[in-house]
């Protein structure tokens, strides 16, 4: 019994000590569920940790999870905030609450559906009206039910809430199964679906190391206009589907870091840095394809990017 008792304390304590060691971390950086934020994570990381003498964190969370981290004070950072995607959190934590700041740094990016090139040429599939026509939507056909198959995103992106309301929109939603997976697993599907030749649509988004690694088509849309454009938030409408309209493309899209406000007295200098980190289109994918495709550990690629581009850092630390 008192063996028992005595490894029972023992791991009591070990749990206590890992956790004293969790809060002890000056920044706790979130991670969310894509590629390009992990790899800015873990940039970001490195530098704080070597140019500005601070202990940092990373964890894995949603996006609704770092927001309210952030508010909170257990997380201080999300590396890479999507707009519009993010437009309600956008609002609840830095318009409303005050309780986080947006950088107003930012990479342009976007965001649609896409097709492999072999599809698009194969089956004359174009433009993102073709995959509400039936005769060309069962060409993603695997399962034999009639209707194709569309990957749209993983189950917690933003992006994901905003495919449905597109598919709906646009007349897919009765013609393609609207499938949510972890991006890994798409990604996967995509390449064994490109190395034999099978068709396949599925959300897409730049900066990403996709468009290098093979050759896809973004399917044509109308231009975005905001008048066509109608997203409300599930947390405040239940009928968000039904009352939402997006029969556009996406607006030109921007990834901003945040942080939460509390920072910029507790670590001003970090505040600052993160207010002055400035990435590009180029930059991000090649980060996400190292780490993805080439499958270099996270935090080794971050030690030897930083390492690399030392007057990019000196810049954004000299920043004012």
């Amino acid at each position: 019994m008192s063996h028992i008792l005595k490894t029972a304390t023992l791991l009591i304590l070990a749990m206590f000590s890992g956790l004293g060691q969790a809060i002890a971390a000056d920044i706790v950086i979130g991670i969310p569920s894509w590629s390009s934020a992990n790899a800015t994570a873990h940039v970001l990381k490195d530098v704080i940790e070597k140019r500005l003498n601070l202990d940092v964190a990373v964890k894995n969370g949603t996006n609704e999870e770092i927001f309210a981290g952030m508010d909170q004070g257990t997380m201080h950072v999300h590396p890479e905030v999507w707009l519009p995607n993010h437009i309600p959190l956008h609002n609840e934590y830095i318009i409303r609450r005050k309780s986080v700041v947006l950088s107003e740094k930012a990479v342009p990016a976007e965001q649609g559906i896409c097709v492999t090139k072999q599809t698009a040429d194969a089956f004359d599939i174009r433009k993102i009206e073709d995959l509400s026509d039936p005769a060309k939507a069962v060409a993603f056909d695997t399962n034999e039910d009639g209707r194709g198959e569309l990957w749209i995103g993983a189950k917690d992106w933003s992006s994901t809430r905003i495919e449905k309301i597109r598919a709906t929109s646009y007349g897919h939603a009765k013609t393609m199964q609207l499938l949510e997976a972890e991006e890994t697993v798409a990604m996967a599907a995509i390449d064994a679906a490109v190395a034999v030749e099978r068709p396949m649509a599925f959300f897409c988004y730049a900066p990403h190391y996709l468009f290098s690694l093979h050759d896809i088509v973004l399917l044509e849309e109308p231009p975005h206009d905001p008048r066509a454009w109608t997203i409300l938030d599930p947390a405040k409408e239940p009928d968000w589907l039904t009352k939402s309209s997006a029969k556009v493309a996406w607006a030109t899209s921007f990834l901003h870091v945040a942080y939460s406000s509390e920072l910029a007295d507790q670590h001003p200098k970090a505040a600052k840095l993160l207010s002055s980190v400035k990435l590009d289109v180029d930059t991000v994918s090649e980060m996400t394809y190292a780490i993805v495709v080439d499958g270099i550990d996270p935090a080794e690629y971050a030690s030897k990017w930083v390492t690399e581009n030392s007057k990019r850092v000196d810049q954004w630390l000299a920043a004012k």
